[in-house]
């Protein structure tokens, strides 16, 4: 039997059929070869490797066996062997030949995307372990490139199938341009505006944007190549288009997030009837609140100090001349330096209690400052917190609230 097959390997015979069964065989044998070197990769080596890789400290190359990138590049094992050794059963310029080479092409094809569609993958994967803060996405960047991979791949299974050069086939494409813009615009404006939005950093996963133009006021949730996903505050979605955010205006909160305060811009409306002088009872009454007394000594020695100097003893016989403090003067001050000794008040940033213009509804005592836990919860408690306590102690300076 073994010379037989010798006989049929090694033979220079003339008749076109033993030649024809002898290169059959040859080829069964180099598939079979391909085949058993691709299984020992597959069960010998791949396992070993991947153990090697998970076992490693570092968690950066987990993703190479996540993403099967070790599983998909084994397959290109086999399809190599056969290429080799395929000159060595065939002459180049046979019809078999030519047939097993075209499908070894589209093969290394299919594969080659495959892979570079795991490294993508494996890209991406590496970028958000590292990138801890999710500062720029990279997710459109990515599906971008996946989209290229595809149409690059096309084009070359074409031109292996036509037998022409890919060259050909990239010239042809300038006379679809107009048609492929009008029938794929809506992908096309994606795909650029989602490069846009990763490149410009202009929206992240976990950003909080408020969008009226399509009802979406939430966190966002996925960016992918045409969509940006968000989930609104009342836990509904909102799928909007990634070239929507490019032309059209949007919030991003994210700022206010990394800024380390949440702004309070809130007003107490006073009531202008009850704004008034301090009387002498007033303000010994009011040195007692320890965080104002230092005010109140301060500006009284000032007071003392300017009317000495500009007044005589015949005008400070009247009071209209003398310089006085005020009960909204007062408690604009005390508001002041409550925030300024409030635990939640972020003090590196702007703290001011101001009055704004009076209005038909009184005078309005604006708290401008920021709390320094951004997160929701956490800012509307302190903000309540802050006017529970002026509201409730502006009675102590003679002073009403306004209400209708």
């Amino acid at each position: 039997m073994f010379d037989s097959l010798a006989f049929l390997l090694d033979n220079d015979l003339d008749f076109n059929h033993f030649v024809i069964s002898a290169n059959t065989i040859k080829l069964l044998l180099l598939v079979c070869l391909a085949f058993i070197i691709h299984l020992i990769a597959r069960t010998g080596a791949l396992p070993l490797i991947e153990m090697f890789i998970k076992k490693t400290e570092t968690k950066f190359d987990d993703p190479i066996v996540n993403r099967k990138l070790l599983k998909r590049a084994v397959h290109l094992l086999p399809a190599t062997i056969i290429s080799a050794g395929l000159p060595a059963i065939f002459e180049s310029d046979t019809q078999t030949f030519e047939l097993i080479t075209k499908a070894l092409n589209l093969y290394f094809i299919l594969i080659g995307i495959a892979l570079f569609d795991a490294f993508l993958n494996v890209v991406r994967d590496v970028y958000d372990m590292s990138n801890k803060t999710g500062k720029v996405g990279i997710t459109g960047v990515i599906q971008a490139l996946k989209v290229v991979g595809v149409i690059v791949s096309v084009i070359l299974a074409i031109s292996v199938l036509a037998g022409k050069s890919p060259v050909y086939f990239i010239t042809g494409l300038g006379a679809f341009t107009a048609i492929l813009m009008l029938i794929f615009k809506d992908p096309l404006l994606g795909l650029v505006a989602g490069v846009q939005l990763s490149a410009m950093d202009l929206v992240r996963k976990g950003d909080w944007l408020e969008i009226p133009k399509h009802g979406a006021d939430g966190k966002v949730v996925d960016i992918s190549l045409t969509t940006v996903k968000v989930q609104n505050w009342d836990m509904t979605f909102t799928a909007i288009p990634a070239y929507e955010l490019v032309s059209s205006s949007f919030k991003n909160w994210r700022s206010m997030s990394e800024s380390g305060g949440r702004r309070i811009k809130r007003s107490i409306r006073i009531s202008v009837t009850s704004i008034r002088f301090l009387s002498d009872d007033d303000i010994e009454r009011l040195r007692k609140i320890k965080i104002l007394r230092p005010y109140i000594d301060e500006r009284l020695s000032e007071i003392k100090q300017i009317d000495a100097l500009e007044l005589t003893d015949d005008d400070m016989a009247c009071s209209a001349n003398r310089r006085r403090l005020t009960n909204i003067g007062t408690f604009r001050e005390y508001c002041a330096i409550y925030l300024t000794h409030h635990t939640g008040i972020n003090q590196d940033m702007t703290v001011m209690v101001r009055q704004l213009a009076q209005t038909e509804f009184g005078l309005p005592l604006e708290i401008y400052a920021f709390t320094s836990d951004v997160g929701w919860v956490a800012h509307e408690c302190v903000q309540s917190d802050i006017f529970d306590h002026l509201l409730s102690i502006a009675s102590e300076f003679g002073l009403v609230i306004y209400q209708r």
